[in-house]
């Protein structure tokens, strides 16, 4: 037979086990972003060429003036408030995406120097692609709340009904020639 006391310190337990939980979920969602900030200012030291979205980033700091991690947080900021016409619901690990990783991709940048050489710039563009679907994959599996930019694209096809492949298409076609419209490293 159970006592108030056992019941306590069942409770009390299992309350333990769910903030150990939940702090290894925020522990690999903060890795995930941070590495990703990483991979990134690796892609962009390497300069053989961006992802769809830093490239229209990139674009858009020769216009403007801002760092790549400025107009990286104002980005995905700007692509979140697209999600309320599509009804999506942003996480904690949405709001920490767009911080995290902005802030992520200048210090990475302050300290990344440009590198020489092809081989050495190909090796770099080599270990900041395998470090960002690494840490993609870190984020993504904490299960906080996705992206914006993925969020945007699982609006398109949840509310549209657009197929996911149309809807990761359209939009990164979209982004990737105004990026280069604006001058961005196509590669």
């Amino acid at each position: 037979r159970l006592t108030a006391r056992d019941g306590l310190a069942k409770a009390t337990t299992v309350a333990f086990v769910r903030c150990i939980m939940l702090l290894r979920r925020l522990i690999q969602l903060h890795l995930g972003l941070c590495l990703f900030g990483v991979s990134l200012a690796l892609m962009v030291r390497a300069a053989l060429g961006l992802d769809p979205w830093n490239v229209f980033q990139q674009g858009l700091t020769g216009v403007t003036g801002l760092t790549l991690g400025q107009i990286s947080i104002l980005i995905g900021a700007a692509v979140m408030v697209t999600w309320i016409p599509l009804r999506q619901r942003p996480g904690y690990g949405t709001v920490a995406n767009i911080i995290v990783i902005g802030l992520v991709i200048d210090a990475s940048l302050a300290v990344i120097p440009p590198f020489e050489g092809l081989a050495l710039r190909a090796a770099a563009m080599v270990a900041g692609v395998v470090l960002n679907a690494m840490a993609t994959a870190a984020y993504i599996g904490a299960g906080m709340g996705p992206g914006p930019r993925d969020g945007l694209m699982t609006g398109l096809h949840e509310r549209l009904g657009w197929s996911i492949r149309v809807a990761r298409f359209s939009i990164e076609a979209s982004v990737l020639a105004a990026g280069w419209l604006l001058g961005g490293v196509v590669g």
